[in-house]
């Protein structure tokens, strides 16, 4: 066995038996069973990373890709802050060699997640103006009112040439309108006459057809009583032909055993 095959072989073995090493297993999970540790690391390299995305981003010349590295910062910080009621309820799971003060800052460190996320910039820009107070709407100076009396004589009705102008066409539009209604009125008066003769004649129909039935019913019986006749005559004949047939062959078969009988005596 050569020297290389030993080296392997050795480290072969030495990782298989890595995960009883303690030491090392502990440099490789230096948080071990404390949930809120890992998840909380997980957090913090999350936002780093996006952080640097984001600086990347608002370098990027390419606008395309600008905007698909927002989108998808947007998409991660949407994620992380889902998660928070998640990393709250472990900050406040106890742990074995955790004291109160320990505890207390892990919920601060909590509280403190949803601001340094929302602060990482992901290409949209939202600005909220306020303003306080009652705007005044500006006064309508062309409106007038009338401040007559109520007096209206008769000169006030007087009809002018403008006015009968219009009456004379709203009359016009008016008959058109009622002549219309009226050529409608009788089109549904015709429809109605039609349809009252329909029914009358249906009515009188009706006995007819169901008279027809009947003797379409009878005649389907009748046929099949016939079938069923024809049927037995045409079984009868034919067993009476077959009997007959049996018996001329019989006495040919006979026939030929006597000649064959008298021929070899």
């Amino acid at each position: 066995m050569s020297v290389i095959d030993i080296l392997s072989r050795v480290d072969s073995i030495c990782k298989k038996y890595d995960k009883y090493d303690i030491e090392k297993q502990h440099d490789l999970n230096p948080h071990g069973d404390d949930a809120f540790a890992r998840l909380y690391a997980r957090f913090d390299d999350e936002i780093q990373a996006t952080r640097q995305k984001a600086e990347k981003a608002a370098t990027e010349t390419n606008r395309a890709l600008a905007v698909a590295s927002n989108v998808e910062i947007r998409r991660t910080k949407a994620r992380l802050m889902e998660e928070i009621p998640k990393l709250r309820k472990l900050a406040q799971r106890k742990v074995k060699g955790l004291s109160k003060e320990d505890l207390e800052t892990r919920n601060d460190l909590v509280l403190a997640l949803p601001e340094r996320i929302q602060e990482i910039p992901d290409g949209s820009e939202t600005a909220v103006t306020k303003a306080g107070g009652w705007l005044t709407s500006a006064s309508h100076k062309n409106i007038k009112f009338d401040s007559s009396d109520g007096n209206f004589d008769s000169a006030f009705f007087q009809q002018n040439e403008e006015s009968n102008q219009f009456r004379t066409e709203y009359e016009m539009r008016k008959m058109k309108q009622d002549e219309g209604l009226d050529v409608i009125s009788e089109g549904l008066g015709t429809l109605k006459n039609l349809a009252h003769d329909m029914n009358e004649e249906l009515d009188r129909q009706v006995p007819l057809i169901d008279e027809i039935d009947t003797k379409v019913d009878k005649v389907t019986l009748e046929i099949k009583s016939n079938n069923v006749r024809l049927k037995d005559n045409l079984h009868k004949v034919r067993s009476s032909r077959n009997f007959c047939i049996d018996i001329i062959l019989l006495c040919i078969i006979l026939g030929i055993a006597f000649y064959i009988y008298n021929a070899l005596r």
